[in-house]
């Protein structure tokens, strides 16, 4: 079981993260391409991201990736820096400056699980340059091939979760927010325990707790291996019908002919909310133009728009939901 011990202060301190985190989705994403238990939403995304993977990432280098994410057990820390909050290239540049010792005790604390690693172990151990620029160009790689292009799903899916947790805090305090993870986790008497993790105990000691919802997590909530790193735990969404990673996703599923690929990323982008900057980086384009985008939405009644101070905030119509839903 892993306990998550709380002080006052650590109450204070928790919170949700406000974005997807590339670096945990990449390595939930990793662990996804070996067949899991009630991994069946997945099957079709593993055969295309396997098959592209293959053809685009040297053997070598892809073998590497799946040693250093097993389904089971132990995985590096240094490869989820908590820099990745701020986006992909941030995290791929703190593994690139990972600090050798780190690496060594990571890599061989994985050594110590699995006596048959790949070639190239040795080379990050040392923390060569090159050696490191290879890993994360090929985790780069893996990115832009199996999540980047169905991320407006991903963010769909972790939007409406995050619109969950945040009401339950709006409407019981942290306590409430903690406890909205049952089953998978509970808390009580200043702990969050949960029971299906391997046994572990983190005292928090004041630094507060990041809750980061993770669509490729599959199972139980997880946690980085070092207590002495910025205490995270990281959980799975649920993925509702319109949100689901298939080969036809990639295209955002029929409603690109109709509606037009940018806005029906836009559509599958709003979740429960997202104000026009959400919209412009979830879709990849700019502001003026996500603002445009939405105009036409919003005009053929498929969104409503409220202006929050300064922002736009954008929210789906029941003919909205409806359209997704029957993606």
């Amino acid at each position: 079981m892993l306990r998550i011990v709380f002080t006052s202060e650590d109450i204070a301190r928790t919170r949700i993260a406000s974005q997807p985190d590339p670096g945990w989705e990449m390595i939930m994403g990793l662990q996804m391409l070996r067949r899991q238990q009630g991994d069946l939403l997945f099957t079709e995304w593993r055969q295309t991201s396997l098959a592209e993977l293959k053809a685009k990432v040297p053997r070598d280098e892809l073998r590497l990736l799946l040693a250093l994410s097993p389904t089971i057990g132990y995985y590096p820390d240094f490869l989820t820096p908590a820099e990745s909050a701020r986006g992909l290239e941030y995290g791929l540049e703190a593994i690139r400056s990972t600090p050798i010792p780190m690496l060594g005790r990571d890599l061989r604390r994985l050594a110590e699980r699995n006596s048959k690693l790949p070639p190239g172990i040795p080379e990050l151990v040392r923390g060569e340059p090159a050696a490191l620029k290879r890993l994360t160009d090929s985790m780069r790689a893996f990115h832009s091939l199996a999540i980047a292009p169905h991320q407006p799903r991903i963010d769909s899916a972790i939007d409406r979760d995050r619109g969950q947790r945040m009401r339950e805090m709006m409407n019981g305090g942290v306590e409430a927010l903690l406890n909205s993870l049952r089953p998978m986790a509970s808390y009580s008497g200043g702990e969050l325990r949960v029971p299906a993790h391997r046994d572990q105990e983190v005292h928090l000691g004041g630094r507060g707790l990041t809750l980061i919802p993770s669509y490729f997590n599959l199972v139980q909530p997880v946690t980085l291996f070092d207590p002495e790193l910025p205490p995270v735990l990281i959980y799975p969404v649920e993925r509702p019908p319109g949100t689901i990673v298939t080969v036809e996703a990639k295209e955002n599923g029929s409603l690109g002919p109709l509606i037009g690929q940018t806005r029906s990323a836009m559509l599958y982008a709003i979740g429960t909310g997202a104000t026009t900057s959400d919209l412009a980086r979830r879709a990849a384009i700019s502001v003026a133009s996500a603002s445009e985008h939405a105009t036409i939405l919003r005009d053929a009644r498929l969104i409503t728009s409220h202006r929050d101070r300064n922002r736009m905030v954008h929210q789906l119509t029941r003919l909205g939901m409806e359209l997704l839903r029957n993606d």
